[in-house]
């Protein structure tokens, strides 16, 4: 496999996903700055969010329009230009657009980044190149807090921006010089109408579900925001049928392979979404560590991810992907509830070795179901495939953190006090068990399934030795 193409892409969706996570640490600082609240500054979270789920349904049409190797340069142009207007904003609305812009370029980077990837790589080689696309995914979320913190307390919180800059013309030279050249192809007209509807239900979901979350606006207006976003998407498939090229071809479901790794990866989401927003907290406000402390424990995690890299690939050859991935989503959902029984008095040693198993799981898992999802769609079909998979990941995370701050918000409630180590744990048994549902969807695959990708089955066994016949035999 040739390295050089997924390593790019790597570099370029590391930087995107540490950067929506590396402002956490550093809004009290940028509020102070700019003259606003945190809780205000949250917004501007949210914005990127929202540009995240509008635009990347029209990232495949762009890219076969335009060429995905164009649309991935341009994409990094424009998270560049994004990063700088957020180091130089100076009030509230400044931020608020220049982070939605960054979601733009962030929009385009991750599926076509990922439909590059799958363009050049033959099937069968198709997981191991998957498994270095699935570390920044997986390490970003987990480095950014301590990174964050680190530049926020010894620099100024404009370089997590400014640092952007040279990581991402980096990226524009080496996708130029080493990334194959791709085509535009005849494409049929945007269908415009399907872009309005799909931007509306997406952002409509992903705002809806942060505000309710993250209450810095009154919780009915994070309800009404989701009922809009599930109504336009009830349109949005009333539009489908009736389109000649809908924006996203949802007749893709039809297929058991690609509907199981979308909606089983969605549902286990869920708890990978949350646990980046748990762990933190708990440390923090359970245990009384810092922010950099809690950092340098869950980095931990990502150590495992990158290490899972080099023999993902042997073990879906070897066990295939239905067994790998229900085993490993049951495994993997464990490793999530065994976060609800760590308490202050739990050694060191002994938390950095589960979240390190727990990153070696994780990764694996989706790396696996990222490759399946591309295992029985055809070329032709790939840049229809990547949006679909695309909007449905960034909708289950958001729906992790919604699901996650709703089990605090009403654990506190309940028992009428503030947040305690109990609500923690509570908290992460009961994601956990949705994420152990993802498994349902993986027992319907065929024993088969994925095979042209895994290699798996391809294993001959040595033919047995003839006996020896005499000549007159």
């Amino acid at each position: 496999m040739n390295r050089t193409i997924p390593l790019i892409l790597a570099v370029a969706l590391f930087m995107e996903n540490m950067d929506s996570t590396v402002i956490a640490t550093s809004l009290p600082a940028i509020a102070l700055d700019i003259h606003t609240s945190p809780i205000a500054l949250k917004l501007a979270l949210t914005s990127y969010l929202v540009s995240l789920a509008i635009f990347i349904p029209i990232s495949g049409w762009m890219a076969d329009r335009f060429g995905a190797k164009n649309v991935f340069r341009a994409a990094i142009a424009v998270f560049i230009v994004g990063s700088v207007a957020c180091a130089v904003s100076g009030s509230l609305p400044a931020f608020v657009v220049s982070r939605f812009m960054q979601g733009i370029g962030g929009a385009m980077m991750t599926p076509v980044g990922r439909l590059v990837l799958v363009r050049a790589t033959p099937k069968s080689e198709l997981v191991a190149a998957m498994s270095w696309l699935t570390v920044p995914a997986l390490v970003g979320p987990l480095v950014g807090p301590p990174i964050g913190g680190f530049i926020t307390t010894y620099f100024t919180w404009h370089w997590i921006f400014l640092i952007n800059v040279p990581i991402g013309l980096i990226g524009i030279w080496l996708a130029t010089r080493f990334l194959p050249e791709t085509e535009s192809m005849e494409t049929p007209p945007l269908d415009f109408i399907g872009f309005v509807l799909s931007g509306l239900a997406a952002s409509g979901v992903v705002f809806g579900l942060s505000v309710i979350s993250l209450p810095y606006l009154p919780p009915a207006t994070g309800f009404i925001t989701v009922g809009v976003g599930l109504v336009s998407g009830a349109l949005y498939l009333m539009h489908a049928r009736r389109a000649r090229n809908p924006l996203l071809a949802l007749d893709l479901f039809r297929n058991q392979v690609f509907r199981s790794s979308v909606l089983g990866g969605g549902l286990f989401r869920i708890g990978i979404g949350a646990v980046p927003f748990l762990l933190p907290l708990m440390f923090q406000i359970g245990f009384g560590l810092t922010p950099f402390q809690s950092g340098m424990i869950t980095f931990v995690s990502a150590i495992g991810a990158i290490g899972m890299k080099f023999v993902t690939a042997l073990i879906f050859r070897v066990v295939g992907f239905r067994r790998v991935l229900i085993v490993g989503s049951l495994v993997a959902a464990a490793s999530i509830a065994v976060n609800g029984l760590f308490t202050p008095h739990t050694p060191y040693l002994l938390m950095l070795a589960m979240l390190l198993v727990g990153g070696f799981i994780r990764s694996m898992f989706f790396t696996g179901i990222n490759a399946l999802a591309y295992a029985e769609v055809s070329a032709e079909d790939t840049s229809k495939a990547t949006p679909i998979a695309a909007v449905f990941q960034q909708l289950s995370i958001a729906l992790g953190v919604a699901v996650a701050g709703g089990i605090l918000e009403i654990s506190t409630s309940i028992h009428g006090r503030s947040l305690t180590l109990a609500d923690f744990h509570t908290a992460f048994f009961i994601v956990a068990a949705i994420s152990a549902a993802a498994s349902l969807s993986f027992m319907r695959l065929a024993p088969d399934a994925g095979n042209a990708v895994s290699g798996h089955g391809r294993l001959t066994m040595p033919k047995p030795l003839e006996p020896v016949r005499s000549p007159g035999e």
